[in-house]
């Protein structure tokens, strides 16, 4: 990397979609400079980078804003290519992709409605089994691996990682619902506890209790607004 070489990232803290550009940047040794934004009051530097959709994750390299989490990971793959995080096989990356992108789309849907959304008990419940039929998918793919990258950190560890058990989890457990056992899920817990041990994905997990009474806020302020 380039000594003059600009790498910027804007995010929020609790954002499962910045956390995992973070996890990126640092399991490639890339140094930036963070720009912590406010859902409440965006600046205009986010503004001006992502006028469409005015959110974060915004990566900004050399002047220019790449948007949006999975092209962000796909982007710093590819102009740091050392360290990869995308499958080399092709059947392998084309895989990782489809189940990000289920977990993107449908978990996290599923997730967050269930935890934040106007829903009844037995609704709740009904959310919780289709998250859980999900995931099950996830856990059948990690059946005699460490990571889903195989033996190291991959793509899709940092958009499941980031998504399910370092945000989802924080706002079933805030509600006390709960979703993923050991019984049911033992690759998955297993999974967890091996991400745990990283320490450059540890360090940019938020942290717990603060990030459910965060959800709980913020699952209150939907209520009262609406």
């Amino acid at each position: 990397m380039a000594e003059n070489e600009e790498v910027k990232l804007l995010g929020i803290w609790p954002s499962p979609f910045s956390r995992r550009i973070e996890m990126a940047l640092k399991l490639k040794g890339i140094k930036y400079d963070y720009v912590e934004e406010k859902l409440d009051n965006k600046s205009s530097l986010l503004l001006a980078l992502n006028p469409i959709h005015k959110k974060v994750p915004v990566l900004v390299h050399n002047g220019k804003a790449i948007l949006e989490s999975h092209v962000i990971l796909e982007y710093i793959d590819e102009i740091w290519p050392h360290n990869p995080i995308l499958p080399q096989d092709p059947y392998e990356r084309s895989k990782a992709r489809f189940f990000a992108k289920l977990i993107d789309e449908q978990i996290k849907t599923v997730g967050f409605v269930s935890i934040i959304g106007k829903v009844d008990e037995k609704e709740r419940q009904v959310l919780a089994e289709q998250a859980r039929e999900l995931i099950m998918y996830l856990e059948k793919e990690l059946v005699g691996k460490d990571y889903f990258g195989g033996k190291s950190v991959g793509f899709l560890d940092l958009v499941a990682g980031s998504l399910i058990p370092f945000c989802l989890e924080r706002g079933w457990e805030g509600i006390g619902l709960e979703v993923i056992t050991e019984e049911k899920f033992p690759e998955y817990k297993r999974w967890v506890k091996n991400l745990e041990k990283v320490e450059i994905l540890r360090d940019c997990i938020p942290p717990r209790e603060k990030h459910i009474e965060h959800m709980m806020n913020y699952k209150v302020e939907r209520v009262s607004s609406s």
